[in-house]
């Protein structure tokens, strides 16, 4: 390659080396800061400058002012250099593809949507919505809607962006389908129905009237950001990424000539062949960076050498055009250190003449002839055309009159100089006429420059013709070939080609990304007939050679041992042919011509020139030049790429996805090209994405874990030497900001994990708590190879869990204010804040257990050690708030028992050390209880029966009822308290059944004695009627008999179960015998009224004085009035006292077999109504039974009228 020392390379050296020193400045500054400016890039401004100074007193109040306006303009003029460099990696990309495997990113939410959700939801709670719901529901809506919508964490959450609209919506999710595993089943109603039908009535209350989540028909680029972006996009979103101004995108569009593929590949080989310099020069002068080994040094090289090799056959591997299967690609072997081939060259491969063919294609269009007068008005003419060596098509026929056609023919020939003949006809009327009259000819020689629109043209006639003028309109149009670059007509002389100084039609056809050939081609020839391989030679404009006729503006191709000339005949076909040249050999100077360059050098550099391609011009009269023509060789990359990379996360994390910090496709591919294109160290790239993530990360930003992992482990296996594709080299101060950041982010680690409760709330971002365990246990690790003891992690997880819980009880007091209360509170007011602050404990362990138990899956034991920790936080506030309250004060059993219910069934915090801790508080606490309550009923037992007045209440008396209201309540209570230990348990139990059997006998015992009181009290006549006092007596005792079932039997083991059976039937045995003395009193009484009755019926027994008396007062007076018969009135008041008291009986005793037993002891027929069995049995009723057998026949017989013939029988049947 030439070395050229022309002026104006002096100049652009000194510009690279200023704007490299500014590149190196920045990347040794601070991270968040841009390098300085240059001393004096502009030696006229900086002299402005200083010449505009004010005072010294002015300058000291301004000097800030102006250190801001110079920090704005190096890093204005830094990023439009960086949009430069990013410009040309999108505009030609060769390395990279845009991916489309990742993840979909979703909208994220904003703290005015968070606010529009909770309205809407509230005015679904609130009715106020058309949406029809169940109760069960707008409870899951309720639930969710003070749980999780007004949570402070999800609103934080929401703030760093890390949320969206499915996160809320799979936390719904995962909160019915609890609910509705739960709900009964229902015939012909799957859960799956109801869960779908709940979230859609979710989706509906979300959505709203209009939703806001809903995009405009035209999306903006942030919308689309996570789709596949054209090159247009991508412009787009890097010119927001560095603040570029839509006019300086559109000059560096121009001057680069982004839209140019051929310039992009230029400046891509020009990039490569000084980047192998560059690495040359490196091993010559042996400046290597710090290793941390020495043999790492000549690694480094190889290192460079490959990387750009792979970057060589990259670009060799694209396609050089789009055109059909005749181009042949030729791929040509590239030795390690040479960037060009010379065709002079017998060791390395050379192109033969085959491998230069090109396909045209052309369109001839026939529009119409004019000038036609030798045939008649009605004769038929036609047109042919041809392609020589080709096929021959014809126009359609036409009258002479109206010769017009508008007829296109497509060719496809391989002559980059074709032969175009095309020829007008007549039909020949004449019967021998073999051929068809042709009238005139034009034949053509077309290039790819040549002009595209309709001509006309002169026809060649026969000799004799009356068409001295016959012209033809028409058009032919000859393709470029995507690889065939440039052609023309030029002059040309060398030393090894084209011998001879004389015009020739040239070609310069791309055969490969890296393979041009200049080719002089002869008319109707597929094959050139000279090529020269263009790779070595540098192009350059000269002035013209006296010595050489023909041709007025010269350049030449310069190679060592070689010198081509070449000329034009004018300055713009000149200019076209030198950058067509430039681009293709890949030199790193580029070639000015001599009246450009005069023009650069005047004032201003604003002379406007007419050739059009002049893009630089431009450029540079707009302030671009110094950025278009910057060697990228020389700059820093690695700083440039970190600032890029900055300001791309940074637009990132702002846009409208919830990101977590992944780039867009179009970032990673933009990201890519340039990594791969510049050289940029794949740690680095890493380690500046670790210390950017983790700086947003402690600043509040939501970052995936799983990205931290998947970076931390690329520059970990780099630094440990274990990576995939080998061992590469290491630097000193890679492996020394690898520590730094290995240690920040171990902090960052253990702190997210400290905080669990707060940077994954409710379990979003899914996944992200276990990912970040998973990533602390890679972290901890020495190296790459050797895993980590498990019990290393476990004791850091341990010591995080311990901060959590302090951390977590801290928050939750603040949140309760309950700090405030527990200092001056009454001890009333004190346990209602403790009780309250227990349920929020709860709250947050079952939180906990729902959302975060998953990711501590492998250490369950810590989850629980945590929970125990938090527990024994909130045991201080409890025990002070216990110790407050006044003596055989109970308003404390509600808080053991929401505690207990919600620690008995945790099988890790069941009887652990805080649940047994709550025992120990509240055992002395029970046992008292239960022995005021055992007290408080016994009194109650003994002063209620001394004052009962035996009414009926419910089933039995007020103090009966009152007994067994307590001792139900009591067991239930104690039943409710589920106590957790055993042993304890049972104690209570058994103790409660014990006091229930002795209470209720004695209640028995004193309702007997009671009864036989009562009953003694009552008289013996038919005038008795049972008391409803004894009735509720008895009612007492068969309802005690049915409690004991309920408050009397234990249920234990078999051994102590059959112990039991024995004490608890004692009880039973006593209230049956109880009754059955209470039944027999009471038949005693009944029968004591019987016997009364007997002794007066008595008195008219047969052969009495008494007998006789009445008899014949009776007789006497029945002469004159009714007289009823003699005891038959004692008679029916007897049987009126039974049946009614039968009736009392039946009404007020609530047992109706006790009732049977009664009447079965107290009579076996109508008849012998209240006699019983042993009284019928004895000898006193068969003599009277005898005796009034006698009296009935005697009567009979002696007076007919005495019983006016009624049996007893039949006395009896008429009763009856």
């Amino acid at each position: 390659m030439l070395d050229p020392s022309s002026s104006e390379e002096e100049s652009d050296e000194l510009l690279e080396e200023e704007r490299r020193d500014v590149l190196v400045a920045a990347g040794g500054g601070s991270p968040r800061s841009l390098p300085p400016a240059p001393r004096d890039s502009r030696g006229r401004e900086a002299g402005a400058a200083r010449a505009a100074s004010p005072s010294p007193s002015v300058l000291s109040e301004g000097r800030e002012e102006q250190e801001r306006l110079q920090r704005e303009e190096r890093e204005k003029r830094l990023r439009l250099q960086l949009y430069v460099f990013i410009a040309r990696c999108i505009a030609h990309p060769f390395n990279a593809k845009q991916p489309t495997d990742m993840a979909r990113r979703q909208q994220k939410l904003n703290k005015q949507q968070l606010q529009v959700l909770k309205e809407r939801f509230q005015a679904f709670l609130n009715g106020e919505t058309q949406i029809v719901a169940d109760e069960a529901f707008c409870n899951a809506v309720r639930s969710y809607y003070e749980v999780f919508l007004k949570s402070d964490r999800v609103a934080r959450m929401v703030h760093s962006g890390g949320c969206s609209a499915s996160d809320f919506r799979d936390v719904f999710k995962k909160n019915i389908e609890k609910r509705v595993r739960s709900l009964p089943e229902i015939d012909g109603l799957s859960k799956e129905t109801v869960l779908s039908s709940w979230l859609a009535k979710y989706d509906a209350i979300y959505r709203g009237e209009e939703d806001f989540c809903k995009q405009p028909n035209r999306m903006a680029l942030s919308a689309v950001s996570e789709l596949i972006l054209s090159k247009e996009q991508l412009y787009e979103m890097f010119q927001q990424i560095l603040g570029i101004k839509k006019l300086e995108h559109q000059l560096i569009y121009n001057a680069c000539q982004l839209d140019n593929g051929d310039e992009q590949a230029a400046q891509i080989r020009r990039e490569l062949d000084g980047r192998l310099q560059l690495a040359e020069q490196m091993a010559r002068e042996r400046k290597f960076p710090k290793f941390v080994t020495k043999e790492m040094e000549n690694m480094y090289i190889e290192e460079l050498r490959s990387s750009v090799n792979l970057l060589m056959a990259n670009l060799e591997s694209l396609p050089v055009s789009k055109g059909g299967p005749e181009f042949k690609l030729q791929k040509l072997k590239r030795s390690q250190n040479s960037a060009f081939l010379d065709i002079g060259d017998e060791n390395e491969v050379q192109l033969s003449k085959s491998d230069v063919v090109l396909s045209f294609t052309l369109e001839i269009v026939i529009m119409e002839v004019q000038g036609l007068k030798s045939v008649a008005p009605n004769r038929i003419v036609y047109c042919t055309m041809e392609v020589e060596g080709g096929e021959k098509l014809q126009t359609d026929q036409a009258e002479a009159s109206r010769p017009q056609w508008g007829t296109q023919g497509d060719f496809t020939t391989t002559h980059p100089r074709p032969v175009v003949k095309v020829k007008l006809f007549t039909e020949s009327t004449g019967v021998l006429a073999l051929e068809d009259k042709e009238l005139g000819r034009v034949v053509l020689y077309p290039t790819s420059n040549s002009p595209k629109s309709p001509d006309l043209h002169k026809m060649i006639v026969p000799k004799n013709s009356q068409d001295s003028d016959l012209k033809i309109k028409l058009a032919v149009r000859m393709d470029k070939p995507p690889h065939m670059k440039h052609c023309g007509y030029l002059y040309a002389l060398g030393q090894k080609v084209w011998k001879r100084w004389k015009k020739r039609y040239f070609v310069l056809v791309q055969v490969s990304q890296y393979t041009f050939a200049m080719c002089s081609y002869r008319e109707k020839k597929s094959e050139p007939q000279e090529l020269m391989q263009l790779e070595g030679y540098t192009v350059d404009y000269t002035a013209p050679h006296t010595g050489l006729q023909g041709g007025r503006m010269f350049f030449n191709a310069v190679k060592e041992g070689d010198t081509v000339i070449f000329a034009s005949d004018d300055e713009q076909d000149r200019i076209l042919w030198v950058q067509a040249m430039y681009r293709a050999t890949g030199q790193s100077y580029k070639p000015v011509p001599a009246s450009q360059a005069q023009k650069m050098n005047l004032k201003g550099g604003n002379a406007n020139t007419d050739i059009s391609p002049l893009y630089t011009d431009r450029g540079q009269k707009h302030g671009m030049d110094e950025f278009i023509s910057a060697n990228p060789c020389k700059f820093d990359h690695a700083s440039l790429f970190r600032l890029l990379q900055r300001q791309t996360l940074d637009h990132r994390l702002n846009d409208s996805y919830s990101c977590l910090g992944w780039f867009s496709p179009g970032q990673v591919f933009v990201l890519d090209e340039y990594c791969a294109r510049y050289g940029v160290r794949g740690c680095h790239r890493h380690l500046c994405y670790l210390d950017e993530l983790i700086e947003y990360s402690e600043n509040g930003s939501v970052i995936d874990p799983t990205l931290l992992h998947y970076s931390f482990a690329f520059c970990a296996s780099h630094v440990h030497g274990n990576r995939p594709d080998g061992i590469g080299t290491v630097s000193v101060e890679e492996k020394e900001r690898f520590e730094e950041i290995k240690d920040r982010l171990s902090s960052l680690l253990e702190n997210q994990i400290s905080h669990f409760r707060y940077c994954f709330p409710f379990g979003r971002p899914e996944g992200a708590l276990k990912a970040t365990l998973s990533l602390l246990e890679r972290v901890l690790m020495k190296d790459i190879a050797t895993p980590i003891p498990a019990e290393e992690v476990k004791k850091v997880v341990r010591k995080c869990l311990e901060k959590a819980a302090l951390i977590n009880y801290t928050r939750l007091t603040e949140y309760a204010k309950i700090e405030e209360t527990m200092n001056q509170a009454t001890p009333a007011r004190k346990l209602e804040e403790v009780l309250h602050l227990a349920e929020l404990c709860i709250e947050v362990l079952q939180q906990n257990e729902e959302h975060h138990s998953e990711a501590f899956a492998w250490w369950p034991e810590l989850l629980a050690e945590h929970a125990e920790k938090f527990l024994s936080l909130y045991s201080v506030d409890m025990d002070s708030a216990l110790e407050a309250q006044p003596q055989d004060s109970w308003d404390s059993f509600p808080l053991f028992q929401l505690l207990n219910n919600a620690l008995r069934n945790d099988t890790l915090l069941c009887n652990g050390k805080f649940h047994k801790h709550l025992q120990e508080i509240f055992v002395p606490m029970v046992v008292r209880y239960i022995d005021l309550m055992e007290s408080s009923i016994a009194q109650s037992i003994h002063r209620g029966l001394e004052q009962e007045s035996w009414q009926p209440v419910n089933n039995g008396s007020a103090t009966s009822e009152d007994l067994f209201w307590k001792l139900d309540a009591l067991q239930m209570f104690v039943f409710d308290l589920h106590w957790p230990e055993p042993e304890f348990a049972h104690h209570l139990e058994q103790r409660l059944k014990l006091m229930a059997t002795d209470m209720i006998e004695a209640c028995v015992k004193r309702t007997r004695i009671a009864f036989e009181l009562k009953l003694q009290k009552t008289n013996k006549s038919t005038d008795l009627r049972i008391p409803s006092c004894l009735c509720t007596m008895f009612n007492v005792l068969v309802d005690a008999k049915k409690q004991t079932a309920k408050l009397c039997i234990l249920d234990g083991g078999q051994e102590f179960a059959s112990q039991w059976q024995q004490y608890h039937s004692k009880i039973d045995d006593l209230i049956e015998e109880t009754v059955k003395e209470i039944i027999s009193l009471l038949v005693s009484k009944v029968v004591s009224v019987l016997e009364g009755v007997l002794s007066k019926l008595s008195r008219y027994d047969e052969g009495t004085f008494f007998s006789s008396l009445v008899s014949f007062t009776v007789k006497a007076a029945a002469k004159y009035v009714d007289v009823p018969k003699p005891g038959m009135d004692l008679a029916d008041t007897y049987i009126m006292f039974v049946r009614q008291n039968q009736d009392i009986l039946r009404e007020k005793i609530n047992e109706e077999m006790y009732i049977e037993k009664l009447f079965d002891k107290t009579y076996r027929d109508f008849r012998l109504q209240g006699v019983m069995e042993g009284t019928l049995n004895s000898k006193t009723y068969d003599t009277v039974h005898s005796r009034l057998t006698v009296e009935e026949a005697t009567v009979s017989v002696t007076d007919a009228g005495g019983l006016q013939g009624i049996t007893m029988k039949d006395s009896d049947e008429e009763e009856g």
